[in-house]
């Protein structure tokens, strides 16, 4: 009799197992079928349900962490490339995600992560800027031409910014070779914006890091309602 029991008990236990993991994956097709939808996307993104098991979370509508990786997304025309968003504290009642209403649904924090490749920044800027490249929390510009008939075959370093217009990109200071121009001069007149203010989550871009590949842009909201950023969207 206890050898039966204890053979249900794993018969049971496998199963639960088995309808935990089928479950997820069903929960994060679903999720990326709206995150594709919702942001126009041409291909699904990759959704990741944290936590084990599933299922409870399901019943008790608390989602520890989803991480949604999107890949190349568009703003105001510029393509960004390994976008991830990263929530936390997902709150999602069962009856609402059955009816498909994201009115109660929040996060209670959301991070959203992106890189704007050099080529992409590269596109925005002054004709005169001929490449660019890291140079530790600032980018290294070379510059070739003239501006108001200066010579700025040379280099500069330029500061990158989040504003309410985009990445604000302004020469500091400037090399050899193009240190004849005031910078004042060459403040106004290479100075450029890359319009992208926003990431998937609603927020503001508000961090920016130089690396190898290109501007790594990062941006954080608190207390992220989903049906608002559906609204957002439209």
């Amino acid at each position: 009799m206890r050898k039966a029991l204890l053979a249900l008990l794993i018969v049971v236990a496998v199963g639960l197992v088995v309808a935990d993991r089928v479950g997820v994956r069903v929960a994060q097709d679903r999720i990326a079928q709206q995150v594709a939808a919702q942001y126009d996307l041409p291909q699904r993104p990759d959704v990741t349900i944290h936590g084990i098991p599933f299922l409870t979370q399901v019943v008790g509508g608390e989602y520890d962490h989803i991480t949604v990786d999107i890949g190349d997304w568009t703003e105001q025309g510029v393509t960004v490339s390994d976008v991830t968003v990263d929530m936390r504290g997902l709150n999602a009642p069962l009856s609402d995600v059955i009816n498909g209403d994201t009115t109660n649904m929040t996060a209670g924090t959301a991070a959203a992560s992106a890189i704007i490749p050099y080529d992409v920044i590269k596109k925005e800027a002054p004709k005169e800027v001929e490449s660019l490249g890291p140079k530790g929390n600032d980018l290294a510009v070379g510059l070739t031409g003239s501006v108001l008939g200066f010579k700025v075959n040379g280099t500069a370093v330029v500061s990158v910014k989040p504003t309410s217009k985009g990445i604000a990109i302004t020469p500091e200071s400037v090399g050899e070779g193009a240190a004849q121009m005031p910078l004042t001069l060459v403040r106004q007149q290479l100075t450029w914006v890359v319009p992208v203010r926003d990431l998937p989550i609603g927020a503001r871009i508000s961090g920016i890091q130089p690396t190898a590949g290109g501007l790594k842009v990062t941006a954080t909201a608190h207390d992220v309602n989903l049906n608002d950023l559906q609204q957002q969207q439209k």
